[in-house]
C-alpha cells in the first residue's frame, strides 16, 4: 500500500495469506503430479500390492525429483526419472519385506489389494493378479510398463536399465508363464 492519499495497491492473495509464491520449479512438479501421479500410483500398486505403500513410493519419487531438480539437465526426462524412481522404490519395499518375512509367508496368497480393487475385481481378474504376483520381479515390472502404461519396449528398457531385447524376452517368458499358471487353475 502507498501512503495516505495515494492509490491502494492490492497484494496477491498468497502474500496476504502468508503463503510463499510458487517458483517455476514448484509449478513444474505440480504439473507433473497432476498429469502422472495416478498412473504412477497404479503402477506401484501392481508392483507392491497395497495402496498405501504404492502412494508412499510415488510420493518419495516426487520428493526426490524436487530435491534433485536443479541437477536435471533435460526437463523432458523428468517423467522417465519418476518411473525409474517408482520402480526402485518398489524394489526397496520388496527387499525390506523379504528381510522381515523370510520364507514364512511362502504359501500364503499374494498381498491383499486395496479394498476398492477387491470390490470391483471379478474372479478372473483376481486369478490374473494372483498369477502376476507369482512372477519374478523383473517380469512383473515389464508387464506393468508394457500393458498397464502402454510403453514401448525402448522406454521400458530405459526405465529398467536393461536392453530392449531383454524387455522383449522377459515379456514373452512372463506371458507364457502366466498362460500356464492360469490354465492350471482351471
Amino acid at each position: 500500500m502507498k501512503e495516505r492519499g495515494g492509490p491502494v495497491i492490492a497484494e496477491p492473495a498468497r502474500q496476504i495469506s502468508g503463503e510463499k509464491p510458487r517458483s517455476p520449479n514448484d509449478e513444474f512438479i505440480a504439473t507433473l503430479y497432476r498429469t502422472h501421479a495416478i498412473e504412477l500410483v497404479r503402477t506401484a500398486l501392481l508392483l507392491v500390492g497395497d495402496q498405501h505403500t504404492a502412494e508412499d513410493v510415488v510420493q518419495d519419487a516426487y520428493l526426490g525429483l524436487q530435491r534433485g531438480l536443479g541437477r536435471l539437465r533435460d526437463p523432458a526426462k523428468a517423467l522417465a526419472y519418476l518411473r525409474v524412481s517408482v520402480v526402485n522404490g518398489c524394489r526397496s519395499t520388496h527387499r525390506r519385506r523379504s528381510r522381515f518375512a523370510a520364507d514364512a509367508n511362502a504359501h500364503e496368497p499374494p498381498p491383499v489389494w486395496s479394498a476398492e480393487s477387491a470390490a470391483i475385481a471379478d474372479e478372473d481378474r483376481r486369478a490374473v493378479l494372483a498369477a502376476v504376483a507369482q512372477l519374478p520381479q523383473r517380469a512383473r515390472e515389464v508387464l506393468a510398463f508394457r500393458y498397464f502404461l502402454d510403453l514401448p519396449d525402448g522406454d521400458i528398457a530405459a526405465a529398467l536399465g536393461v536392453s530392449r531385447s531383454t524387455v522383449s524376452s522377459t515379456a514373452s517368458r512372463a506371458l507364457g508363464a502366466l498362460a500356464r499358471k492360469l490354465q492350471e487353475q482351471q
